[in-house]
């Protein structure tokens, strides 16, 4: 067998190992942005609720208090509100932005 012949075997054979590792890597990553927006679609309503809740139970306590405390809970209140808002723009956008990033695979969503 000639060397050239022979180099031209081991690339064609590099290739295909590169191909196959590239689909794997592929598959896994699919999965993982899948999972990922799954996750995000899942939990941070859900969390968003929670804070949305917990803001409320805050008011109404800081409204029992002190001017001072009246006002840090005003704060706290509005902190929650605010995180809850960010919450639920975050699980909006986020399939977007992974079907984007995936593009070229499959739907990530």
């Amino acid at each position: 067998m000639e060397t050239g012949t022979l180099r031209i075997r081991l690339a064609a054979l590099a290739f295909a190992l590169l191909l196959n590792l590239a689909a794997a890597q592929t598959s896994a990553l699919s999965s993982a942005l899948y999972n990922l927006c799954v996750g995000v679609k899942d939990l941070v309503p859900v969390a968003a609720m929670l804070m949305i809740t917990l803001a409320a139970v805050i008011y109404a306590a800081g409204q029992m208090m002190g001017a001072e405390t009246r006002a840090r809970a005003n704060v706290w209140a509005t902190s929650c509100l605010t995180g809850a808002l960010i919450g639920l723009i975050i699980a909006t956008i986020t399939p977007q932005v992974l079907n984007t990033l995936q593009s070229g695979i499959s739907d990530a969503c």
